[in-house]
């Protein structure tokens, strides 16, 4: 009789304060929850609960890109008092623009017990707000 492994599941919230509009590495804390979970071949899902931030996966080793990025977005969504949503001030449907066109969620394969991102990749919450806030990111781990 051949035994069939059974995948194991773990979730946990991460809070994580921002400080104002920026790229938050993310990469190591999300490694420690994959440790803790004591998955070595799996997938690990990563979701954001808001609509004015989001997560992306990115160079990790240059930081003029994770510059360069803010920057593009910044001229490619504008903050000002143009907008028809704007209770929240002046930045706040602007972040929920770029939230759009990034991501809210992000998969990444784990292999030997280690997220399978490439030499040069980070996972990054990424801030649209000017102001600081507290951020949830739901980690799902499954695997074996």
């Amino acid at each position: 009789m051949t035994a069939i492994a059974t995948p194991q599941h773990y979730q946990t919230v991460l809070d994580i304060d921002t400080r104002g509009k920026n790229l938050y590495p993310m990469t190591n804390l999300v490694q420690g929850v994959v440790t803790t979970a004591g998955v070595t071949t799996g997938l690990c899902t990563v979701f954001i609960r808001h609509t004015s931030a989001s997560l992306i996966i990115q160079e990790n080793a240059d930081p003029d890109v994770l510059a360069d990025l803010e920057t593009f977005f910044s001229k490619l969504v504008p903050e000002g008092a143009f907008y028809r949503h704007s209770a929240e001030g002046p930045d706040d449907m602007p972040g929920h623009i770029r939230a759009v066109l990034t991501h809210t969620s992000e998969n990444i394969p784990i292999m030997n017990g280690r997220l399978a991102l490439g030499t040069w990749q980070g996972l990054y919450l990424w801030e649209h707000r000017r102001r600081g806030s507290r951020r949830e990111v739901v980690v799902h781990i499954s695997g074996y």
